[in-house]
């Protein structure tokens, strides 16, 4: 049975996104924060991205219902391909158990966030909204995009709350604008090209449909080049003296996980005609697999960074 409660909430994908709230936190705050923070921290942001992906599901259960009647689920992506993929629109798991399954995490979210900052209980709530319009504008726009990115940036906007009581605003625009942007280039349009057939079926509103598979790979690699370009400017939230090394270091990284997977995916998509759609498809689930692998790396680089500055001080 939890296995269909985890499938919900994409557990897999959720605890690889808890990773950014913790590299933006070390990053503003420059070095760890108590060990009673900390523990609360980590229970909030778990609470919060499990609560989030649950309603993601919940609100969308019909939609998803109509994808997959009479059709195999997507394969999907190695971060989350599960065959209890969607456990709502299978059946296996009932809406009252997935309403019960949310409250409770969303519960210990409202409660987490309170002990730790109460304006941070807004971006929770804000979050909540924002997730519900995203499945709602499914079949009306295109911009659902961007408001899925606003959805996936709450997590590390509420984070920096933390070790900051009052952060800049300027600094809060410029993490906004870079997490926006790896979202829809790295998470967003990727996953909206693997449900492909089944958006068609629905008439969704996905710019892999408005605009064509030529298009959405070109909306990629320009977001994800914003993305590692937005990157190099993140020292500057930073008390900690971040030089070359660190710079060089976040450029590696973008590089690797973004910029060369959305490369290859603009190269496949280009030449559709040798490789074939499922081929391209692929490719653009990679992109989606390195992408979700993005803020565990950044993760690791600046928790090395601070226990070195740890360590010099010492």
């Amino acid at each position: 049975m939890l296995k269909k409660f985890l499938a919900l909430s994409r557990s897999t994908h959720g605890i690889l996104d808890v990773a950014m709230p913790g590299f933006v936190a070390l990053l503003w705050a420059g070095g760890f924060p108590t060990v009673s923070v900390l523990a609360l921290s980590l229970v909030t942001a778990v609470a919060g991205y499990t609560a989030i992906y649950a309603l993601n599901d919940l609100v969308g259960v019909s939609v998803d219902r109509e994808k997959f009647a009479g059709a195999a689920l997507p394969q999907g992506y190695s971060v989350e391909a599960s065959a209890l993929r969607y456990p709502l629109a299978q059946g296996v798991l009932s809406m009252r158990s997935g309403m019960v399954w949310f409250a409770v995490w969303y519960a210990i979210t409202l409660v987490g966030a309170w002990l730790l900052n109460p304006p941070i209980v807004l971006i929770v709530i804000a979050a909540a909204l924002l997730e519900v319009l995203y499945c709602k504008l499914l079949r009306v726009t295109w911009w659902r995009t961007v408001v899925g990115g606003l959805v996936k940036s709450a997590g590390p906007i509420a984070a920096i709350f933390v070790v900051v009581p009052a952060p800049s605003l300027p600094l809060l625009g410029l993490v906004l604008a870079w997490l926006i942007c790896w979202e829809i280039g790295g998470q967003n349009i990727p996953a909206d090209w693997n449900d492909l057939e089944e958006d068609r079926r629905v008439g969704a509103k996905t710019i892999p449909l408005v605009f064509g598979t030529q298009r959405a790979a070109l909306v990629i690699l320009a977001a994800l080049i914003v993305t590692v370009s937005l990157s190099l400017f993140l020292p500057v939230l930073s008390p900690l003296a971040l030089g070359f090394p660190f710079v060089a270091a976040v450029l590696v990284i973008g590089f690797w996980l973004l910029l060369k997977p959305a490369w290859d995916l603009w190269l496949a998509q280009v030449g559709t005609g040798a490789l074939g759609a499922k081929e391209v498809g692929r490719e653009a689930a990679r992109l989606f697999d390195h992408a979700s692998l993005y803020p565990l790396a950044l993760l690791v680089l600046m928790t090395i960074v601070v226990v070195f500055h740890e360590f010099l001080r010492s």
